[in-house]
């Protein structure tokens, strides 16, 4: 799909959608409840989809309906010989040590760019778990068989806390005595706090100390009928944002302002740039700015920050610079050199230096024919900057965007952006 972006004037407002990381987490620990559990205000993501799909050929029963998800489960997990983690990178590191409790012997394959991100890592303390893995090369397919045995590990946090996710879960679900993991470099913490803050919903004792280590205590198996209501997600409306400082006035609901997700952090850079913007009523309203100043900001904990914060940058009037740039070379592109490639398409002055990203702001964009590497939040942050450049901006593989937020181009047109897509 081809999306033509024409600078716009937007105003309005918008839902914005259900997290996705919250979503997954949900149904994997729905998965691992003994009785029935409720999801209310579900994602329709492709990943999301992925997550359910998961869940159900590992035992699940899932019954849709319009504004919720009931999943039925044993607590036990019978997996087929594959498991496919279509692109979904959470899915792919958070279900295979719960896949590991089992027994059996199952290959774990996905498509696109997930086939191109390393899953070395497991090898690094599955062993010591108990569980044969076999990864050519460090990439996927990998063949993994269990019955993972939860001990005292010590693992590396510095590539993705996802790796973390994913334990925790297994060893909340099968820990017969106190156990402990030790992380090295642990990144991303906010996303650790948004597990164990689902591990608790759920019934599990689990304890962060430091973040250094996680003390996660045996749990007696009940029937538990469990309901959870899944929070909106700041990463898209991270992208709704930054459009309304730059091109309108926008009212922003479904966002959790105690939310746990780390990109709520963009709060700061708001602050920071003397944003227009107020919370009234679990409202979030945000006014077009009329001159942006140029900010500085750590995104190593929120690395899909990058992408909008690139496009408030571009339109800040000096030097900005966003630190934590080695985040962004396992996503579903190289992320670094996919925005410094395709901004530069449409004239922007962006470089990296070790790790950070310089944007000098203050020139107008031009239109231009871009791609968005099939990386739903290029696709997503090019789309904005469209609103202010020159002429139209055209976004090849623009269907990108259903990974996260099918929704975001008709969101858009919604608001006024003046939008046409092509198949």
């Amino acid at each position: 799909m081809i999306a033509v972006v024409t600078p716009s004037i937007l105003s309005g407002s918008i839902i914005i959608p259900s997290s996705k990381s919250a979503m997954q987490r949900a149904c994997a620990l729905s998965l691992l409840n003994k009785g029935t559990t409720i999801i209310y205000n579900p994602g329709n993501s492709n990943d999301d989809l992925t997550a359910l799909d998961i869940i159900e050929k590992l035992g699940a029963k899932v019954e849709r309906s319009n504004n919720c998800i009931t999943i039925m489960s044993n607590g036990d997990i019978h997996p087929p010989a594959f498991i496919n983690c279509q692109e979904s990178g959470l899915s792919l590191r958070m279900f295979t040590p719960i896949i590991a409790i089992s027994k059996n012997t199952v290959k774990i394959i996905g498509t696109g760019s997930l086939l191109k991100r390393p899953v070395d890592l497991f090898s690094h303390f599955f062993a010591e778990l108990g569980v044969d893995i076999n990864a050519e090369n460090g990439l996927l397919p990998v063949d993994i068989k269990g019955p993972l045995q939860p001990v005292d590990i010590e693992i590396d946090g510095s590539k993705s806390s996802q790796y973390l996710t994913g334990l925790l879960f297994a060893f909340a679900k099968k820990a017969d005595k106190l156990t402990v993991i030790t992380v090295r470099n642990l990144v991303s913490k906010p996303y650790i706090d948004l597990s164990i803050q689902l591990l608790n919903h759920f019934g599990y004792k689990v304890l962060n100390d430091q973040y250094n280590r996680f003390l996660i205590y045996p749990t007696t198996e009940i029937n538990r009928d469990i309901s959870y209501t899944v929070e909106g997600d700041w990463s898209s409306a991270s992208f709704f944002i930054v459009a309304a400082l730059i091109a309108g006035d926008l009212s922003l609901s479904g966002l959790d302002f105690n939310s746990c997700q780390s990109d709520k952090k963009i709060y700061k850079v708001l602050d920071q740039i003397d944003a227009d913007y107020s919370i009234h009523d679990d409202i979030l309203k945000i006014r077009k700015s009329a001159s942006i100043k140029p900010f500085e900001f750590d995104a190593t904990d929120c690395p899909d920050l990058f992408p909008p914060l690139v496009v408030l940058a571009l339109a800040a009037n000096g030097k900005s610079v966003i630190k934590g740039v080695s985040r962004l070379y396992d996503k579903e592109s190289n992320r670094a050199e996919a925005l410094v490639n395709q901004f530069s398409t449409l004239g922007a002055s962006i470089f990296v230096k070790d790790d950070n990203m310089i944007i000098n702001g203050g020139k107008k964009l031009n239109g231009g024919i871009v791609n968005s590497q099939h990386d739903h939040r290029i696709a997503m942050a090019l789309a904005v900057a469209g609103l202010i450049t020159t002429s139209e901006v055209v976004i090849e593989d623009a269907e990108s965007v259903n990974k996260s937020f099918p929704d975001f181009f008709k969101l858009l047109q919604n608001c006024g952006g003046v939008v046409t897509l092509k198949t």
